[in-house]
């Protein structure tokens, strides 16, 4: 069992659903909004690790989505410049578990880190869990993201 803290956008469907797994595998999460929170350049820095800066995006956020902004055309320090001023810009949620720190909730990434196996009595919620695509918002579905909408 692990205590994770968990930067969020609150109302984010996936987000919702991954600390539910978290949760289900006996994992203490503790929820942070990610839009609220004081980032600096070294913290942000700290979660991307040696991905590509193109990674460090939010697809789904508005000024990626209207083509303002271009992940693969900005450099490290506009990356992070462009973050700090939008952090709806930074691809989420970020995980912390003591001094070790991970972007995004690649299943197998976090399973290999911290472990997603289902605690007693919560096989079922695990097995439906893992028949969805936690990486992939669901309302683009509907042409709009949660990253679209105000915050309720």
């Amino acid at each position: 069992m692990a205590q994770v803290t968990f930067y969020e956008k609150p109302g984010c469907i996936n987000n919702t659903k991954q600390k539910k797994w978290l949760a289900a595998a006996g994992h203490v999460v503790t929820e942070k909004n990610i839009l609220e929170t004081q980032w600096t350049r070294e913290k942000l820095l700290l979660y991307f690790g040696n991905k590509p800066v193109a990674d460090w995006f939010n697809r789904t956020a508005p000024l990626v989505k209207s083509k303002t902004v271009i992940p693969e055309s900005v450099n490290r320090e506009e990356a992070l410049d462009l973050m700090l001023k939008n952090p709806i810009l930074i691809k989420r949620p970020l995980l912390r578990v003591e001094d070790e720190r991970m972007q995004g909730f690649s299943v197998d990434a976090v399973h290999a880190w911290i472990g997603l196996d289902p605690s007693k009595g919560n096989e079922t919620i695990v097995e439906e869990l893992r028949k969805e695509n936690l990486g992939l918002c669901p309302m683009l579905a509907k042409d709009t993201s949660c990253d679209e909408q105000k915050i309720s």
